[in-house]
């Protein structure tokens, strides 16, 4: 097991973890609120979650707790455990089963190494699926902004809106919306303060001294929390396959969650995450946030960017994360039992505004028809339908569609072989001379075949594995008929990568469809001008020599 904590970065771990757990508190309170079991059980999932997951994980900066997506589904196993059961205690041996065996399903993932396969998920099915995920966030909050308790499901929502329209409760809703004021402009005033802790604390002081008759969080036990073993034992057997239903969708989700928000953490901290590692911590957190009553997460993006700009380096800063929330649970829950639900429900409204993929939907006319559908497909089945079946669905129609665009190009007579990097292989016929003219100074990369969403994940580990020392990267092109969405993102990623470190990225031999993508995302000209494209490898060899020799 890697060192939890280095002496020389104690410092600046304590830092991170005390900022990641301020950040986190209004967050926990209010995914605990969404989900339908209250306030502290938010509380518990961030506190168990956050510690365990630091401890075992695989991403020595991640900051764990409930999520979004994580969140949403928890709040569905909620909604169902009580229609079945009758009411939320009933159905607690449900909820409880649920939430454990989904963590135990995480473990299972990660000593069999399924991790790895995350990469393959298309963009366009993540990118409807996050998407739709920050859609249902955003919907039901709307209740809870008018004063009302939200409704069952986003279908339901739209079915009853005029009852809480004609029943407007406006001191709530004013404070809402002034809490979504607060969280976007507190940052150009006060940088030093999270906007999410500003807007919390700014707006719960109007509603207690004004005596506004808003619906608040109310009384959240403080103290150790009882181990739910007794719900346990009340389960009905008939209810497994439900049970085991929403466990798979729960681990299934909390994997790709941590997983991608340990992406993020490698781009930031130059570092790279263990998968296998990472979803067996997230797993032994999910067990033992289940077993006191806490809801099920996953790796927070946004608090381990915070952890990670506050100068969190080592396990140690998620630990303290945890620790900090453990005030609230010790002697702060009694002054957090006056927060309006309308002010979780602005905070939440911020939190599904930024869960939305703006730069898919922003190239939806620009992608090709199939992508387009796929993501449209994946949000609607999100937003009204199942998550696990929409990322299943969206995964089939992928593949299929992408095995009609293989089988077309195989018609047509175009030769689609493996991807491969220029690595071990021989130059090609015209190449010799200029490999040994500038051996050291240029990089040359093979692409054979379409780049799709099922190569992105290995082209990108072969940009960056490139020489530190090169100042010319050619790409050859005259072998890729095809571009899709998670391809001309990759693409996108490595270049800018490349550009940082000063390399000139230049393309040859552009076919009709890639070039249509690569100008219609602006990736040619704004990040590859058009001086850097090239009809023919020899057109390129010559603006080479000049280059080179300047």
């Amino acid at each position: 097991m890697q060192k939890i904590f280095n002496v020389r970065h104690i410092k600046g771990d304590l830092f991170g973890g005390i900022t990641a757990g301020i950040v986190a508190l209004p967050l926990a309170l209010a995914f605990g609120v969404q989900s339908g079991m209250g306030a502290v059980a938010g509380l518990y999932g961030a506190i168990v979650l956050g510690m365990f997951a630091a401890i075992f994980g695989g991403t020595a900066t991640q900051v764990s707790g409930p999520t979004g997506p994580m969140t949403v589904v928890s709040a569905m196993v909620v909604a169902s455990a009580i229609e079945i059961s009758g009411s939320l205690q009933a159905g607690m041996g449900i909820i409880i089963a649920s939430f454990i065996l989904a963590g135990c399903f995480q473990v299972f993932f990660g000593l069999v190494k399924i991790g790895k396969y995350i990469k393959y998920i298309p963009y366009p099915v993540l990118s409807g699926f996050m998407t739709g995920i920050g859609v249902i966030i955003i919907l039901y909050q709307l209740y809870p902004l008018m004063g009302h308790a939200s409704a069952n499901s986003t279908i339901d929502i739209f079915l009853n809106i005029a009852k809480p329209l004609s029943d407007l409760n406006w001191q709530a809703t004013v404070l809402g919306g002034f809490t979504v004021a607060i969280i976007y402009l507190s940052p150009k005033i006060i940088k030093a303060v999270p906007g999410i802790l500003v807007a919390l604390i700014t707006m719960t002081l109007v509603a207690f001294f004004m005596k506004l008759q808003v619906p608040v969080i109310g009384d959240i036990p403080s103290g150790i929390p009882n181990l739910k073993i007794d719900s346990l034992l009340s389960i009905d057997p008939n209810m497994m396959w439900t049970i085991i239903e929403f466990a798979i969708t729960l681990a299934g989700l909390g994997a790709i969650d941590s997983l991608l928000t340990s992406i993020i953490a490698d781009n930031i901290t130059k570092t790279k995450h263990n998968s296998e590692r990472e979803l067996i911590g997230q797993g032994i957190g999910n067990m033992l946030s289940g077993l006191i009553g806490g809801l099920p997460g996953a790796g927070a993006t946004i608090r381990t960017v915070v952890n990670i700009k506050s100068g969190g380096k080592t396990r140690l800063s998620g630990f303290i994360h945890g620790l900090v929330l453990v005030t609230t649970l010790l002697g702060l829950g009694k002054y957090a039992s006056y927060i309006p639900l309308s002010v979780l429900a602005g905070i939440l409204i911020t939190v599904g505004i930024g869960i939305i993929d703006y730069k898919g939907l922003r190239h939806l006319l620009c992608v090709p028809k199939t992508d387009s559908a796929i993501l449209m497909t994946v949000l609607l089945i999100t937003a009204f339908g199942n998550l696990l079946h929409a990322v299943g669905v969206g995964v089939i129609l992928a593949c299929v569609l992408f095995m009609k665009q293989s089988g077309d190009f195989a018609e047509s007579g175009t030769s689609i072989t493996a991807f491969t990097g220029v690595d071990g292989e021989s130059p090609w016929p015209d190449e010799k001379n200029m490999w040994k003219d500038y051996k050291g100074k240029i990089y040359i990369k093979h692409l054979n075949g379409p780049l799709f969403f099922g190569f992105t994940s290995r082209f990108q580990e072969l940009i960056k594995e490139l020489k530190d020392d090169i100042r010319v990267l050619i790409i050859r092109m005259e072998r890729v008929p095809y571009i899709d969405q998670s391809g001309v993102y990759a693409m996108e990623d490595a270049i800018s990568y490349l550009q940082k470190k000063g390399v000139v990225v230049v393309f040859t031999s552009l076919q009709s469809q890639p070039a249509d993508m690569l100008k219609k995302i602006n990736i040619i000209p704004a990040l590859i001008p058009t001086t850097h494209l090239f009809e023919t490898f020899g057109n390129c060899e010559q603006w080479l020599q000049r280059y080179v020799s300047e």
